[in-house]
């Protein structure tokens, strides 16, 4: 990949993002680099270091492997001889130095620039930067995949790792880029923008040039346009981003598929997971014999972690309808089976509580059976609950979390 020659014109715009084949993607006055990851963490680190071989650029991600795939890429673009040519002042040691006194380093940790002050450090999420200064801090894909996004546990990991990590070691000149897709509003750049600081959107290339001091730009380019045209993006709506690469028929065809993750993956708009965790209404029974034959009796139990966490407990009755659905796995009609809830306890009573009106209620609406989550205090829970019924308990782990469970 290299550069043929860089000519200055005079026009008053901009420019536009444009991409040649086995090309760098480059857009407006200063050539930046574009196109998600091949740009943020890849291209644009590398044209920094090249236009200022002194500046500190930390890359982090979910995972230190995930970074330091970012960090090999940038040094393979720093060793190649058009870079050499175009940025003679900037490049790496010859050796692969992990560490050694006086030598400039070079690993899939970190690089140093020979002769400078600049350097690349990449680390995952929750790693430290204890004693360093970040001049250019690049954040791209800080969540791992839908679960991750869904789960509130990895999500308060996230947001507390980058404000008393990442950006306690910026300084006032210091710049941020965040690149992710948005899995759930309530991720790091939903925070961001919930917390007070300033977010502007761009809709002129005006607006480029008149960024206020300390201000984040949101800049989101949907797949399929919905909202008006702009300077910026001035597609209508219903047009694609990239028509002979994903045309709308193949964008719509994948909203059909999945209407939430299309909002996730291509239109930037995670919206509520609370609102999307159970999308329709539960019905209700009055008459049990309405839903077909009786099975059998069985409970489910989530115990308490720890915090403001909720015990909840549930006792039901499995019924096989008379009518049949399709089982597209087995490939087999197969009846229908209903699970009526009977009871339930929802409650933030300690286990000294729970290990007596739980049992109590097991026991009260006849349970054969009783499914006790033992994540954390649920296996010592389950010990003393099958002391006090007369079902047959057992003791389970549960992976994912309750969100990401219920939305995939």
């Amino acid at each position: 990949r290299s550069i043929i020659s860089i000519e200055p014109i005079k026009h008053k715009a901009y420019g536009n993002c444009i991409q040649v084949e086995d090309g760098i993607y480059l857009v407006g006055r200063n050539f930046v680099p574009t196109h998600n990851s091949e740009g943020s963490s890849r291209m644009t680190p590398a044209f920094i270091l090249g236009l200022d071989p002194n500046k500190k650029i930390c890359i982090g991600s979910y995972a230190a492997t995930i970074a330091r795939d970012f960090n090999r890429d940038v040094q393979r673009i720093i060793d190649t001889p058009e870079y050499r040519k175009l940025f003679p002042n900037t490049f790496l040691n010859g050796s692969n130095v992990v560490t050694m006194a006086n030598t400039y380093l070079r690993n899939s940790d970190v690089i140093e620039m020979v002769g400078k002050k600049g350097s690349l450090r990449v680390v995952g999420r929750g790693g430290s930067l204890t004693s360093k200064t970040v001049d250019i801090s690049i954040l791209d894909d800080v969540y791992k995949d839908y679960s991750e996004g869904n789960s509130p546990i990895v999500r308060n990991a996230a947001w507390k790792w980058y404000t008393t990590v990442v950006r306690t070691r910026l300084h006032n000149e210091s710049q941020e880029l965040i690149v992710f897709t948005r899995w759930h509003e309530d991720d790091l750049i939903g925070r961001i923008e919930k917390s007070g600081e300033k977010v502007i959107d761009i809709k002129t290339w005006e607006d480029v040039a008149n960024i206020p001091p300390g201000a984040w730009v949101r800049i989101n380019f949907e797949a399929l346009k919905t909202s008006a045209p702009t300077e910026i993006d001035p597609r209508q709506p219903g047009e694609a981003l990239w028509e002979n690469r994903h045309s709308r028929l193949k964008l719509e065809a994948q909203k059909a598929l999945d209407p939430v993750q299309f909002q996730c993956l291509y239109q930037g708009n995670p919206g509520s997971a609370e609102g999307r965790l159970y999308q329709h209404s539960f019905k209700t029974w009055i008459e049990k014999k309405d839903w077909g034959t009786y099975v059998r009796s069985g409970n489910y139990t989530d115990v308490a972690d720890e915090g403001d966490d909720y015990t909840f407990s549930a006792c039901y009755d499995i019924y096989m309808s008379g009518n049949e659905v399709f089982n597209e796995k087995l490939r087999r009609w197969e009846p229908i089976l209903y699970a009526l809830i009977t009871d339930m306890e929802y409650t933030q009573e300690n286990t000294e509580v729970t290990a007596v009106t739980i049992p109590a209620m097991i026991n009260r609406n006849g349970t054969q059976k009783a499914w006790i989550e033992s994540n954390n205090g649920g296996a010592g829970f389950e010990k003393l609950v099958t002391k006090k019924v007369r079902a047959i308990t057992e003791a389970f782990y549960q992976g994912g979390n309750k969100e990401s469970r219920i939305i995939t």
